[in-house]
């Protein structure tokens, strides 16, 4: 095999992966905040009604309110919800790009 094959080899194998740990953390922080503004957005905006659609979301974090104090709540659970959903995509990315060039 040439050098220049190798090295070709080389980079795809060093750039089909994901840190895992990093894509964890990136997508937590998104999603929280994302929740955490949605939640503030709708408080802000006030109305008879808050955000009933929203509010749904207690189903699943016991807690969380469209509220001030629900905004954080929320902020917790979607950084944790994020978490979870951005370590287990990295990690099925990983998990296919390293069958993948096995194959090769």
């Amino acid at each position: 095999m040439a050098r220049s094959e190798r090295e070709l080899l080389l980079v795809k194998r060093t750039i089909a992966r994901l840190r895992v740990a990093i894509v964890a953390v990136v997508t937590g922080m998104v999603v929280g905040f994302g929740l955490f503004a949605a939640t503030a957005w709708l408080v802000i905006k006030g109305g008879p009604t808050v955000g009933p659609t929203l509010g749904l979301l207690r189903a699943y974090y016991p807690g969380y309110s469209v509220t001030w104090t629900g905004s954080f709540v929320g902020f917790a659970y979607g950084t944790l919800t994020g978490a979870a959903l951005g370590w287990c995509v990295a990690a099925l990315y990983n998990f296919l790009a390293r069958r993948r060039s096995k194959r090769r």
